[in-house]
Parts: structure tokens; sequence; C-alpha cells
């Protein structure tokens, strides 16, 4: 399992599938553990406060899933409601974490990209539960797997063709360009060569079709900035976190 973080501008808000908070299929409604367990809480893993000097020193979190009442903390989508595999939860976070948010509400994290099917995509999580080093992601990398102007307000999902695997669902989606892009700029295609680094944040993924295909499906990244919208408005309840001191 993994969480992406997202930023508005006031509002910290961390976002995870669906199935990751409620342990069952999100299409099938069965139970994901072969226990019958049902979470209660997520633990994320932050750098610690302190900015980039920080970077690599851990601190663990933990979210609670339910209020005292038993209502969930956690805000699905406004409009299409459980269908959407993806789920919000509300923060407030100190300075005892540095944050490093994916950036929703501005230009730095969007250079307009044009991103064609068969192009390179990367899904940034933690497949089997295992990390790069330390507690670091992994960057699998596969391909975009149909257009992205098939995505409608309605049915916004797409394709990937990744090799993912399981404890990589809530991860980030990246196109990342390190040598060049193509992008939209001043409402023209323009063709960028010798800059830097590029980037463009496409959705969340959160699983394969089936067990014997690679495809996988990512909720492209309009869902995300209706569910930040929605849970942003519920800033009386904004849920709290406990620290814990364990690695």
């Amino acid at each position: 399992m993994c969480t992406g973080v997202l930023e508005s501008q006031r509002f910290r808000h961390s976002c995870s599938a669906r199935h990751n908070v409620t342990g069952r299929n999100n299409d099938k409604q069965t139970c994901l553990s072969k226990n019958g367990a049902i979470p209660d809480s997520l633990v994320i893993y932050f750098h610690k406060g302190g900015g980039f000097t920080s970077i690599g020193e851990w601190i663990r979190i933990t979210l609670p899933l339910y209020r005292p009442d038993g209502s969930p903390w956690w805000y699905e989508h406004p409009r299409l409601g459980a269908a959407v595999d993806v789920v919000a939860l509300n923060l407030h976070w100190g300075s005892d974490v540095t944050k490093i948010p994916y950036y929703l509400k501005s230009n730095l994290d969007r250079f307009n990209l044009i991103i064609c099917p068969g192009e390179t995509v990367s899904v940034i999580g933690f497949p089997f539960g295992l990390s790069s080093s330390l507690r670091f992601p992994i960057w699998a990398t596969g391909f975009l797997a149909q257009e992205l102007d098939l995505v409608t307000p309605d049915n916004p999902v797409f394709l990937i063709d990744c090799r993912t695997r399981q404890g990589q669902s809530g991860s980030p989606v990246i196109a990342h360009r390190a040598n060049g892009y193509i992008c939209i700029e001043n409402e023209k295609i323009v063709a960028k060569l010798n800059v830097p680094p590029a980037w463009e944040l496409l959705g969340l993924y959160t699983g394969r079709v089936n067990q014997d295909s690679d495809l996988g499906k990512v909720w492209h990244v309009s869902v995300l900035e209706e569910l930040l919208t929605a849970s942003t408005l519920d800033k009386p309840t904004s849920l709290p976190h406990k620290k814990n001191p364990r690695s």
C-alpha cells in the first residue's frame, strides 16, 4: 500500500486507494485479508521535520480511519462515490514532518506535457512492501496504454501497461521526462529541448485489471482534484494524527 500526498493552498491531503481503507475489493466487495481482517488505521512514514537536511530520517504517523461514532474519516468522490477506488484524508501537519507534496493548484507539478499511448509512465510505490533504500519508494516504469483524451468526468480512469504488483495500490503515477519533452504552451504545441527535467502527475494507481495481466487502472488527476476540494470543505472535522515512535 502507498499513499500520495497532495497540496492545496492551505491544507494537505493524503490520498490512497479506497480498498486500502475498506479492506475490500472495490468492485466485488470481497475481503482482501485471508483472515477477514478490516483495517482501522493507516501507517505512513514521513521525513522528519527540519527541511531537506532531514531527508532520510523518518517519523511514523498513524492515521485513524474511523471517528469515535464509527463513521469513516475518509472522503469519497463527491459525484461518483464508492465507484471511484480513491479516497482522501484531510490532515493538518506541523513542523514535526517535512512535506514534499504534489501540488495540484499550481504549475509546480504541471508542465502541460503531451503524453501519447506507448510513452513511459512510472508508478512510484512499494511492490510487495519493498523499498529501494531505507524507506524510499521504487519506480516501476511501464507505458501509457490508451489515449488520455478518452478520460471523461463520468469515466475518469485510464490504463497503463506496467509490471506492478501487490503493495503499489495508492501510488502516484508520474510522467517524467529527463531529456526534453513536448507540451502545450500558449495554446500551441511546443518541443522543449536541452531543458531541466519535467514531470506531470497523471493520477493514482489502484491495481491490475486481473492477476494474469500487466494492465493496470489509474484514476485520473481530475479525481484527486475533486476529492481535494470536497475534503477541504470539511475543515471543522479534519483528521487528527498520532505519532508512533517505532521505526
